[in-house]
């Protein structure tokens, strides 16, 4: 479990894929039931990090992930056939964990320790560039966060040198602001660039104005023995891949 200085003094931990039950291509903290690894197995894993975040694991919440700028505020934990399609929360329900699934996109947990309120992103490019990051802030600031109290903390996810992307892939980013160009570096291939996705969404979170932000500059793709990568996943092969979880808490 990696910590980030950023959200000292609240329950939170970026989860590796080590210390859980589950085997083989999910060994072995796999906490995604979108896997096709066993059920039960997965369970337990959630359990496992609930209970180092000092909660149940039924109050664990995450979301039907999407790619989407949606965020919901969580007051009480939904059931799992329930859950939002959403990539954003927030809460300040005690007892309460906010939990992001991932394999390459990029974690992201906020707290706001004056006002008890946090907060989880999913912030996969798609995500990122169409604002989730800024509507999980203002899930937020409703609950009673003030922005230049909030810290964030950004999450192991797949690196530059290993997040090749297309020719058309810069254009998005390019509309908004040509200074995220210095986000794209040359690919290995010709007409290809490597993209930094950390870096870009520590530059959202920047222009926000909020307290801090800090990244935890660890590559998913790179590190098959810490995280599970659908990159890597997608280059060597495999049938399926594992979801690794960041979580932040409120315990009772």
């Amino acid at each position: 479990m990696i910590t980030l200085k950023a959200l000292d003094g609240v329950r939170h931990g970026f989860f590796t894929r080590e210390g859980g039950v589950s085997e083989g291509i999910f060994a072995s903290l796999n906490c995604g039931f979108g896997s096709s690894d066993e059920a039960d197995r997965v369970a337990e894993n959630r359990a496992r990090v609930a209970e180092s975040l000092g909660v149940t694991a039924d109050r664990l919440a995450t979301c039907h992930q999407i790619h989407s700028a949606e965020a919901v505020i969580v007051e009480s934990v939904w059931r799992r056939e329930d859950n939002p399609r959403a990539d954003g929360m927030a809460t300040r329900t005690p007892g309460v964990a906010l939990g992001i699934l991932t394999a390459d996109c990029a974690p992201v947990l906020f707290c706001d320790p004056a006002s008890g309120t946090i907060g989880a992103a999913h912030a996969g490019w798609r995500g990122a560039v169409t604002g989730i990051l800024e509507a999980t802030v203002a899930a937020m600031e409703r609950l009673g966060a003030r922005r230049d109290r909030i810290r964030a903390g950004v999450g192991p996810c797949i690196g530059q040198e290993s997040y090749e992307v297309g020719p058309e892939f810069p254009a998005p980013f390019l509309a908004e602001d040509e200074a995220n160009g210095a986000f794209f570096a040359p690919g290995q291939r010709e007409g290809r660039f490597q993209f930094d996705l950390a870096g870009y969404v520590a530059k959202r979170l920047n222009l926000l104005g909020i307290a801090a932000v800090e990244s935890a500059n660890r590559d998913t793709a790179a590190e098959a023995q810490s995280f599970y990568s659908y990159r890597r996943m997608c280059l060597v092969g495999e049938a399926d891949y594992g979801r690794q979880i960041s979580a932040i808490a409120l315990p009772l």
